[in-house]
């Protein structure tokens, strides 16, 4: 069964921004994910939180997508972004916590 995707904050927004090879490549690794298999290439981002997953797409330069799948039936798009450095930018992380932290008291509360 499919899943939907739900883009939180400006992560859709971001992710349109991206170089075209960047966003079918995106495209094809969440239609995977909804679909219960893996991205292309991708690691668990353990530092964000339990479950949260980083898509990583390399095309003249780094670009990253979080998500969560085990937050309802949905696959939830926490933060989309171009890497810079060679790690992760802290803000980039706080972002993406903290968006997690939303999804999971509405889930608590509603």
């Amino acid at each position: 069964m499919k899943q939907e995707v739900v883009w939180l904050g400006d992560s859709r927004k971001v992710a349109r921004s991206f170089p075209k090879t960047v966003r079918k490549a995106l495209g094809a690794d969440l239609m995977a994910v909804q679909l219960g298999q893996s991205p292309a290439d991708w690691r668990p981002m353990k530092t964000i939180g339990p479950g949260v997953r980083e898509i990583r797409i390399t095309h003249r330069g780094e670009y990253r997508a979080l998500y969560i799948t085990h937050i309802g039936d949905r696959v939830h798009v926490l933060h989309a972004f171009r890497k810079k450095t060679r790690r992760t930018a802290k803000a980039d992380q706080v972002k993406a916590r903290d968006r997690l932290r939303e999804l999971q008291k509405e889930r608590r509360s509603g």
